[in-house]
């Protein structure tokens, strides 16, 4: 039996990825020194904010929409078992994750795979909403690569 979606758990997970995101970097900003750091993490705090903005305004938007065509309900086990797996598993949790980094090079590490698993959460999360919205979300995406190419390029100059 196909499951009915309820195109705003896509966004709310995408939310909270966010707010996870904006937690992580801030912690993270507190405890090096550097002011490049700082500002760098800081910078992408302040990036996760805007995109959990981009996205309460889709959720506000989203109350009638329908995905065009139904999806089998293994797809969306799939990407709750993503969000649940992958993004909001306790030991990922910004706060735990934020005490038990050691050094900057375990900053950069964690935040490129916080970046790696946004994207890759929301190429699959394009298939469940509206065209409209699409191109919202590919302009998301679009930051979060940027995001992993300017941290990318800090772990290179450490």
């Amino acid at each position: 039996m196909n499951k009915f979606f309820e195109p705003s758990e896509i966004l709310e997970f995408a939310i909270r990825i966010e707010e996870n995101g904006e937690d992580f970097y801030r912690k993270v900003a507190k405890r090096f020194k550097s002011k490049e750091i700082k500002d760098t993490f800081n910078y992408l705090a302040d990036e996760e904010v805007k995109h959990k903005k981009i996205f309460e305004n889709m959720l506000s938007k989203i109350e009638d929409y329908q995905p065009p065509q139904s999806y089998p309900e293994e797809y969306f086990l799939y990407l709750r078992a993503y969000a649940n797996e992958h993004i909001f598993t306790e030991d990922k949790q910004s706060e735990v994750m934020a005490k038990n980094i050691k050094n900057i090079k375990e900053a950069i590490d964690f935040a490129l795979r916080i970046e790696l698993d946004s994207i890759l959460y929301y190429l699959e999360a394009k298939n469940l909403v509206s065209k409209g919205q699409m191109d919202i979300l590919n302009k998301v995406i679009d930051e979060e690569h940027r995001h992993y190419l300017k941290l990318s390029e800090m772990k290179k100059n450490l």
